[in-house]
């Protein structure tokens, strides 16, 4: 049984080391194995069905420091993982393969994205939060033969996604693009659009993406409630006039769950 104490504990280590390994990234391999070994250990945590009671018991207390505290871990974590994706990215470009574990549990997820929403060769899938190391689109590409297009607002992340396909996706139909939903004609054509979990304003996109995208589109937006809001921005309600809850797939072994939304 993990003591609110203890968990209360966790939670205040893990933010002193996210924030210190986050502030060391200097565009090199120096402190990978650490930050690795971090988010490895965090997405273990908040995936740790022992931690759900400590969890629901401190959430119940209402506490503004909780609150200030969940929210810095959540920027946190997802400023490390966009690192760590750097990280495997540079890895990479020195032949080096190996995954972790944080890694295998995303493509784990990626395999039911859209539950019965299928994605074929024929759909066009759009990532927003593509990342250095552009696992979702790759995945996509090679199952389906779909034409995916990742865009992202870091400068390095595109630059170093770019690379990643050029070497483990030759002939795959994939772009990057470092744009904004609007300045991209494809979000129109875009049959399924896939929102990262550490996409702050996911929500405020979404709501945007109703104006710019076609009636049938499918929008998965990866979300983290409860105990996994530690490690993702969490489900919002949505304007029932623009866009409705088609379906969501629960994945409790895995470190997000997706909430799928059509046009209403």
């Amino acid at each position: 049984m993990v003591t609110l104490v203890h968990f209360q504990t966790c939670l205040r280590e893990y933010a002193m080391k996210f924030n210190e390994l986050g502030s060391k990234y200097d565009h090199t391999l120096h402190h990978s194995s650490e930050l690795e070994a971090l988010i490895d250990h965090y997405s273990r945590f908040v995936t740790d069905p022992e931690n759900k009671a400590a969890w629901e018991q401190l959430a119940e207390q209402e506490l503004d420091s909780l609150h200030s505290l969940v929210e810095e871990l959540r920027q946190q974590s997802a400023y490390c993982v966009a690192i760590m994706e750097k990280y495997r990215a540079l890895r990479l470009q020195r032949g080096d393969v190996q995954i972790a574990d944080y890694f295998k549990n995303i493509e784990e997820c990626i395999d039911k994205e859209f539950g019965s929403f299928h994605v074929t060769s024929q759909s066009k899938v759009l990532l927003v939060g593509s990342g250095s190391y552009p696992m979702t689109p790759l995945y996509i590409a090679k199952r389906t033969g779909a034409e995916v297009v990742g865009i992202d607002i870091d400068e390095e992340a595109i630059t170093l996604g770019q690379k990643v396909v050029e070497i483990l996706g030759a002939g795959l139909n994939i772009r990057l693009e470092r744009l904004l939903l609007e300045q991209l004609d494809y979000t129109q054509e875009a049959t399924h659009i896939i929102f990262s979990s550490t996409v702050a304003n996911k929500y405020d996109l979404l709501d945007q993406l109703h104006d710019l995208t076609n009636d049938h589109v499918v929008v998965a937006m990866r979300y983290g409630d409860q105990l996994k809001s530690l490690f993702n921005y969490p489900m919002l309600e949505t304007d029932s006039r623009k866009w409705k809850l088609a379906d969501t797939v629960l994945r409790p072994d895995d470190v997000f769950d997706i909430a799928l939304y059509q046009k209403a």
